[in-house]
């Protein structure tokens, strides 16, 4: 390197053109390295997993970053609004994808928007989830002969990196073409770390099976252009939330170590007997009991020193803060939602934060939860319906690419988001709509609602009280505005009044 540095300095004079590349005192530690997308997860995805599982497990402010993200990006679900201009056809798609949802999940735990949640959970603890849409027989009576599994990231092997019989090349267990497109997972019949204790254990649960990747919706947040596998979000907060878990234990401890010891009594004579003590153990060592209310005298020369244990301090609570605030940034959190602290917020300083986080939550929502997984599984389950006759659509299946995709429009709509004032959000919202620059529609979807169901339910709520002869002061239709008479001009012009400059 000597002659490689002589000629830069030469070419670029004596000092490095940033900072950053100086090799100084400072940057005698800095080991850095260079990897792909691909080989930076391929050694270390396995341990960084297994120690977001165990964080999620055993930390609680890791497991509230979690909640808290799962609550705000999926919530009670993500729903879909079909976009097909037919309105008879787009209600039965609607009507026949409620009836869909209640047996989606493969395990019959939940509805699809619980898997919706599943899956999100997955992905930000493990780094990535897996989706496999299993078709059924049609005598298993569902609306549509289709189901939804999800599998945890550790079902797809990073270590199988080889050729398959075709030619294709496994990658981290992704089987990719010559165009380097994805055509099949490689699967583990069962999860790796369960055993014997796993239902396919008896189907050989470690041998890999070839899934075709029609079949499989592969959920990750892509960070770097040809990253095929995911990190867990966790990843840039492993080390400083474990290191603070200890510490704080360590504060406890010493608290509670110290508060253990009420008093120590100095005495002349070791072996009399004061305040009450009991006979000494097989150490020698004897300890004196007291109580509320009690008197106690000291003999002449004998002394009591109630115990004073170190407080923490007060730099404790800010120094947690600190670090709590590093931690929530790297976990893309706001500091209230990791702690639960609310003690230094107010309506502006808690919205500015919501808002920045709301931000982030709605490019996971539209960027990886829409897209790669919600659309796919919209288009399996409208493919299957139509197979099966459940759904009737002209044209769907003679190979027409536009008609198809006019048939698959669908706009998703995600939870609402509750501010922390509806009111003003609520007025601002209204003078947006009359002000043209909102329309009632995308109003009524920033709620989370179809805004066709809510102008249903609205009518069947008018008529229904127009029918009992009912009249609420929250029905806009009673209102009477105040006409105010604008008084009747005078007889004399007002040409003959002078002006007044």
């Amino acid at each position: 390197m000597g002659w490689f540095a002589s000629i830069r300095r030469r070419m670029f004079g004596g000092s490095p053109t940033y900072d950053g590349v100086g090799g100084g005192r400072r940057a005698q530690a800095w080991s850095v390295g260079n990897p792909g997308a691909v080989m930076a997860l391929l050694t270390t995805q396995n341990e960084l997993r297994a120690k977001s599982r165990d964080l999620v497990r055993r930390n609680a402010w890791a497991n509230a970053a979690l909640e808290s993200y799962v609550a705000n990006a999926v919530g009670t679900g993500i729903k879909p609004q079909s976009m097909v201009q037919d309105a008879p056809l787009r209600e039965a798609i609607q009507s026949l994808w409620r009836d869909w949802t209640v047996d989606a999940d493969a395990a019959g735990l939940t509805d699809f928007h619980g898997l919706q949640a599943l899956a999100c959970r997955a992905m930000l603890e493990g780094g990535e989830a897996l989706v496999r849409l299993r078709y059924r027989r049609p005598e298993d009576g569902l609306a549509v002969a289709l189901q939804i599994q999800v599998l945890e990231a550790e079902h797809l092997p990073m270590t199988l990196n080889t050729t398959a019989d075709n030619g294709n090349v496994i990658r981290a267990g992704i089987e990719f073409d010559r165009l380097g497109r994805r055509v099949a997972y490689h699967l583990y019949r069962s999860h790796p770390e369960e055993g014997m204790l796993s239902p396919m254990s008896a189907a050989g649960g470690l041998s890999t099976v070839r899934v075709d990747a029609s079949e499989i919706v592969h959920l990750f947040r892509p960070m770097r252009p040809g990253q095929i596998r995911g990190e867990p979000w966790l990843a840039r907060a492993l080390v400083k939330l474990h290191e603070l878990d200890q510490y704080d234990d360590a504060e406890l401890v010493r608290k509670k170590t110290a508060a253990m010891f009420a008093g120590f009594v100095t005495r002349l004579a070791p072996d009399d007997n004061l305040l009450g003590e009991g006979l000494s153990d097989a150490n020698g060592i004897a300890l004196a009991g007291m109580e509320p209310g009690t008197m106690q005298m000291l003999e002449p020369g004998e002394d009591i020193k109630f115990s004073q244990p170190a407080d923490v301090g007060g730099s404790y609570s800010e120094f947690l803060r600190m670090q709590f605030r590093a931690v929530a940034a790297a976990m893309g959190v706001t500091y209230e939602q990791l702690t639960g602290d609310l003690t230094q917020v107010n309506y502006s300083s808690i919205r500015a934060g919501l808002l920045e986080f709301r931000r982030r939550v709605e490019s996971l929502q539209h960027g990886v939860i829409v897209h790669q997984l919600c659309r796919p599984i919209w288009r399996a389950w409208m493919d299957q319906a139509v197979l099966e006759g459940a759904l009737n659509l002209p044209g769907f299946a003679a190979g027409n690419p536009q008609t198809r995709r006019q048939y698959l429009g669908v706009k998703w709509i995600p939870q609402g988001w509750q501010w922390v004032d509806p009111l003003k959000e609520i007025d601002a919202m209204k003078a947006a709509i009359r002000s043209g620059l909102m329309s009632r529609s995308e109003a009524i979807s920033s709620n989370g609602y179809d805004a066709e169901d809510m102008d249903r339910e609205i009518a069947a709520d008018n008529a229904r009280a127009d029918g009992l002869g009912l009249v609420f002061d929250s029905d806009p239709r009673h209102d009477q505005p105040t006409q105010i008479a604008s008084p009747k001009p005078s007889a004399t012009s007002d040409a003959t009044t002078p002006l007044v400059e």
